[in-house]
């Protein structure tokens, strides 16, 4: 990859770089950022080859700065068949967010058959042609992605379903090969502004990530397919399904209050995006 990493790492700390920035407020980290570095530093801190990552859950409770970061980790159980390691986001001595992950040894399936909802049925993400890069809230100008993305149905400003392949372009931690399950917590947090926007733009802030994995996926592509959103006394929960192009391997879930001091930005973006629709299917 040759793109600038999300952080460069400084001894036993992590330095956010410009592409960490968020869409809240241009001095915050981006929450989908904060659910992998936590994520990456669990892996990279134990021996975990033959266990399965099938759980991360993040609770993101303050927004980070640019400044310095360390990730600090305890293991709370550290068994032959189950591990649980915990981890907390700190930054300038203040904790922002806290991470548990549950780690299951690999074996053999149970016997028998188990009813399951089937797979999506879509074009793999080569046969789709990948969409301009996304307009900016406030100028109109071209976004930096941090990620290639083919869109399947439904796009961010609008109403309905929303199902997409994304693949990172960048890694997280610089000199650092993004790892399957780092590919997989990369984009967890997105299942907030996929499952949570609608025809006014995104209205939610995730407080909170969870992310559910059976398997790893076997390449760079990871689809999301939005399963679910309600709402109610200013509070959201939304839930994607993630794919690779072998099937499913699990799904990332998110809560979050309403968030309405950038409704006028949040608003500005949809309107872009969906004139940037329009535009595509009028050519």
């Amino acid at each position: 990859m040759t793109e600038e990493p999300f952080f460069v790492r400084e001894g036993a700390r992590f330095i956010p770089q410009p592409p960490c920035r968020g869409p809240w407020d241009p001095k915050s980290l981006n929450g989908r950022v904060i659910v992998a570095l936590c994520g990456f530093q669990i892996e990279d801190s134990y021996d975990l080859a033959d266990y399965m990552p099938a759980r991360l859950t993040v609770d993101m409770y303050r927004l980070p700065g640019f400044a310095p970061i360390e990730i600090k980790t305890s293991v709370v159980r550290d068994g032959t068949r189950i591990k649980v390691i915990d981890a907390e986001f700190i930054s300038e001595g203040v904790s922002y967010a806290r991470a548990t992950s549950q780690w299951l040894k690999r074996g053999v399936n149970s016997e028998g058959n188990v009813w399951s909802p089937p797979d999506w049925d879509v074009p793999p993400p080569e046969e789709i042609e990948p969409r301009p890069p996304r307009p900016n809230a406030s100028n109109g100008a071209p976004q930096t992605s941090a990620q290639m993305m083919r869109p399947i149905s439904g796009m961010m400003g609008t109403f309905g379903q929303k199902r997409m392949w994304i693949a990172d372009i960048r890694e997280l931690v610089g000199g650092t090969p993004l790892t399957p399950f780092m590919r997989a917590a990369g984009v967890a947090d997105l299942a907030n502004p996929y499952s949570n926007s609608g025809d006014n733009g995104l209205g939610y802030i995730n407080s909170d990530v969870t992310l559910y994995l059976h398997r790893l996926p076997v390449d760079e592509w990871i689809g999301l397919e939005v399963v679910r959103h309600h709402a109610s006394d200013g509070v959201a929960i939304g839930q994607c399904v993630m794919y690779d192009r072998e099937g499913a391997i699990g799904t990332t879930s998110v809560t979050g209050p309403a968030q309405k001091s950038n409704a006028a930005a949040m608003r500005a973006m949809a309107e872009a995006r969906a004139a940037q629709a329009n535009s595509e299917e009028e050519a």
